[in-house]
């Protein structure tokens, strides 16, 4: 073999060598796309069954699922007393669910009352764009008394810094934009889900008087509530053996939420 032959194939080997080696870089089309809690059970304790004692009159089961479970089995989890659910639709501005239409439609098909949610990237793009994306994709609202506005997600960044490398002010600046786009396209504000420790770690403003809250804490109550907001309502609870939620109120307070 020749001096530029055997140089050749060095830098062949070479080339081979760091694309095997290279790590790969997490994207919201990756499989194991971010879901509901999914980060803040990485940074916060958790209780996974917690003994929760609360009255079946005053609130409402619930559950809420993304592409990992597949086909979900409705019926079955109706049959277990589950009266709602919010399905994933959506990531930053580039993922979209591929069992949402199974899942968003199998809910409604057996009676329960159910909702979509967005998972934001805040450093990703504009909440304006990441709001139409979520509606144009399955996210928006009817009023059908059967379904709830849709829900932002909001949470710890599973692809780089907790809080997407952005002050607290331009978080709050990105959640507004998001929440009055959705407002503009729906005329519902959406639910945002959140927990305590990232919100008041990460955003200092408050939307306490336009979007209600959905808590995530994993214990056996909701704690101390994120900053801006005086009662909960959502609270996702557990994981085990998959996302659990309770409404706080009666049946007849979900289908009012329902309703707008």
């Amino acid at each position: 073999m020749t001096a530029r032959g055997r140089s050749a194939l060095v830098m062949m080997v070479a080339l081979a060598c760091s694309v095997l080696t290279a790590p790969a870089q997490a994207s919201p089309t990756d499989e194991d796309n971010a879901t509901l809690g999914s980060q803040i059970r990485k940074f916060e304790p958790l209780d996974p069954l917690p003994d929760l004692n609360l009255d079946p009159l005053a609130t409402v089961p619930g559950m809420d699922v993304a592409s990992y479970q597949g086909n979900v089995d409705w019926a079955s989890w109706y049959g277990q007393g589950k009266r709602f659910a919010y399905v994933k639709a959506t990531e930053s501005h580039s993922y979209t669910n591929p069992y949402f239409a199974q899942q968003y439609n199998g809910s409604y098909d057996v009676g329960m009352i159910r909702g979509a949610y967005h998972f934001a990237i805040p450093n990703a793009s504009s909440g304006a764009a990441q709001a139409n994306y979520f509606v144009d994709n399955g996210g928006g609202w009817s009023a059908d008394g059967r379904t709830l506005p849709g829900a932002l997600d909001v949470e710890y960044n599973p692809y780089g810094q907790a809080c997407y490398d952005m002050s607290g002010d331009a978080l709050t600046t990105w959640i507004k934009d998001f929440s009055d786009t959705y407002h503009a396209r729906t005329g519902r504000y959406p639910v945002i889900y959140t927990s305590t420790n990232w919100w008041n770690q990460c955003v200092s403003g408050t939307f306490g008087t336009t979007n209600p809250l959905w808590i995530a804490r994993y214990a056996d109550s909701p704690g101390e509530l994120p900053r801006g907001w005086l009662l909960w309502t959502f609270w996702q609870h557990t994981s085990d053996p998959l996302d659990q939620n309770t409404f706080n109120g009666p049946l007849s307070g979900l289908q009012a939420l329902a309703h707008g």
